[in-house]
């Protein structure tokens, strides 16, 4: 059954702007402190006595929350109001399987989606392929899930666009262009790029001119209107947007492929109850997208699948540092 958008933000909220407030100003990372020593890069406070590389929920019931509101944020988009109704099935579903009440929140930027985990205000949330590590390292975020086919098979592509009309027919054409990255912290709009296209014989920042555009939307849209000569981009992004009719396929052209990256990660706060935890997993692995507005926008996936952060996201962690990342609040945009 579908949502409205109007449902969704003006139900009551059980959460105070006291409470939000507070919980802004909670320093959550120092919980543990005292009894974690070697937590690789997680922020200082968190822990990983398991070694999965992920938070653990904290061992003191006082630091465990299970809020009456659950706040739910995809990744930053151009039009979040359209993502606002995309989503309006799914947030029912996960309603009907937590039992609490659930609010999309729309966030503007990975700083700022990141941030609100960290401070307590965001407890769901799909992080995009290159923040999900500085997610998990400073907010605590712990990736379960991911949307995939029904062999359990997922991922996309970095793909290199420039208009058919532009002269560039290779990487090796990009000296002296002006290219468009989409942040510092994205896999395939960045990291990726400056890890792979070397080999290629191109540098990032030293062959072409970069410019941060914001997002994937705006790097293929700015190269569809000439403002860039070309960009790299995430193959999921530029598919929705042709079957939106956002773009015009004919006139744009790839001229670099890589090979398959893991999408976005779906994620829990790790100080969330552990039943409330494995709700929430129930409700992702028990929708089905085929059929649903959600389905329709993501085409190619049926449902969401299991995933690991330690395996799945070890290629992203590789790029990473064969770029220097240290993950940190200066360096999440």
């Amino acid at each position: 059954m579908q949502v409205s958008n109007e449902r969704l933000f003006n139900r009551p909220l059980r959460l105070t702007l006291g409470t939000l407030l507070a919980a802004t100003l909670l320093p959550l990372a120092t919980a543990n402190a005292a009894e974690c020593t070697d937590n690789g890069d997680l922020a200082k406070g968190y822990c990983d006595k398991n070694g999965d590389l992920v938070a653990d929920t904290p061992t003191d019931p006082d630091k465990v929350v299970n809020p009456d509101t659950l706040v739910f944020a995809y990744t930053p988009v151009t039009d979040p109001s359209i993502y606002a109704d995309i989503w309006a099935p799914f947030i029912e579903h996960v309603e009907e399987v937590t039992g609490k009440d659930v609010r999309f929140f729309a966030v503007q930027s990975n700083a700022a989606q990141i941030e609100a985990m960290r401070s307590g205000r965001l407890h769901i949330a799909g992080f995009s392929t290159g923040p999900t590590p500085f997610a998990v390292n400073l907010a605590g975020a712990v990736p379960f899930a991911i949307m995939g086919t029904g062999d359990g098979e997922f991922g996309y592509k970095l793909q290199l666009y420039t208009r058919k009309d532009s002269g560039i027919d290779s990487i090796k054409d990009l000296k002296g262009k002006r290219v468009a990255h989409t942040s510092p912290t994205s896999n395939s709009g960045n990291q990726a790029p400056r890890a792979l296209f070397p080999k290629e014989g191109i540098v990032p920042g030293e062959d072409y001119e970069v410019v941060y555009s914001g997002s994937h939307d705006q790097s293929i849209l700015g190269v569809a209107a000439g403002d860039y000569d070309a960009a790299p981009v995430a193959s999921e992004v530029v598919d929705r947007m042709i079957d939106r009719d956002v773009i015009d396929p004919s006139k744009l052209k790839i001229v670099y492929e890589s090979k398959s990256f893991p999408t976005t990660s779906y994620t829990y706060a790790h100080n969330l109850a552990p039943e409330l935890q494995e709700k929430i997993e129930e409700a992702f692995m028990t929708f089905e997208l085929e059929g649903t507005a959600l389905g329709e926008e993501f085409s190619g996936v049926t449902q969401f699948v299991p995933i690991t952060y330690k395996e799945d996201w070890e290629v992203i962690r590789d790029i990473q540092e064969a770029n220097g990342v240290t993950y940190t609040k200066e360096n999440i945009e």
